[in-house]
């Protein structure tokens, strides 16, 4: 394989407007997600930035940034509108949607998450074990239904915001990191918005529903994410300790 990360960015958040640009520590997210997608050792990091100010960010950091349309609905479409300027004869065969939004992410898990094309899969992406009630409650935390029955990829079969499956055992944690395999990314962004997942505000269910493939890979913990202002003052916390 010859991966690609790209980091998807804007500053139109719902949530937390202008997040991406956010101080942690004395540098922009970004960067910081910019820095860690560089530790990761894949060879080409490009953020895909819906603002000029994101691509200005990263740039004395020396990473490529391309510039794609600010209203494109997903993070997926624009990774797959900054590998059509940037790599048109796909070259680079697997694209790593890195999401921008992760300051405090282990380099590894870019690696990690391609593991499941190896096997196959149409898409990689990765889980952590839940241990808190309040996690495993919680609509924001998405979680998978898959079982791990060796070191090989689990499939996934469901994302759902409420607590799956049913019984005894792991609940899995979504963490938002995919490797895609550039056809099924071509694919997934050309479908229509799908039933389950306009139900469900998830879009990975569109390729499920599609009949695409999803592998997980299980990581120790879900890395911080930053949606909210608490999320972001949770960051700042966990890097200042």
């Amino acid at each position: 394989m010859n991966p690609i990360i790209v980091i998807p960015s804007r500053l139109a958040s719902t949530r937390l407007p202008a997040k991406a640009l956010a101080d942690i520590g004395g540098e922009p997210m970004i960067v910081r997600v910019a820095r860690r997608a560089r530790d990761s050792g894949v060879a080409r990091i490009v953020v895909a930035a819906g603002d000029e100010a994101i691509a200005e960010a990263v740039a004395p950091l020396g990473i490529e940034a391309v510039l794609t349309p600010p209203d494109l609905p997903s993070g997926a479409d624009r990774v797959h509108a900054a590998l059509d300027i940037i790599d048109p004869a796909g070259l680079h065969d697997v694209a790593i949607n890195l999401q921008g939004d992760l300051p405090l992410i282990d380099p590894e898990v870019a690696r990690i998450a391609c593991l499941p094309l190896e096997d196959g899969f149409d898409i990689g992406t990765l889980v952590a074990p839940i241990a808190d009630e309040y996690e495993r409650q919680a609509s924001s935390v998405v979680k998978v239904a898959c079982a791990f029955t060796s070191e090989r990829p689990a499939r996934a079969l469901y994302f759902s915001r409420a607590t799956i499956p049913w019984g005894d055992g792991p609940v899995w944690h979504h963490v938002g990191i995919y490797a895609w395999r550039r056809a099924a990314l071509a694919r997934f962004v050309a479908l229509p918005r799908s039933p389950l997942e306009a139900r469900e505000g998830l879009e990975q269910l569109r390729a499920l529903e599609a009949g695409m493939t999803i592998g997980c890979m299980n990581i120790a913990h879900a890395p911080l994410g930053v949606d909210t202002a608490e999320d972001l003052a949770r960051v700042r916390a966990a890097l200042a300790s």
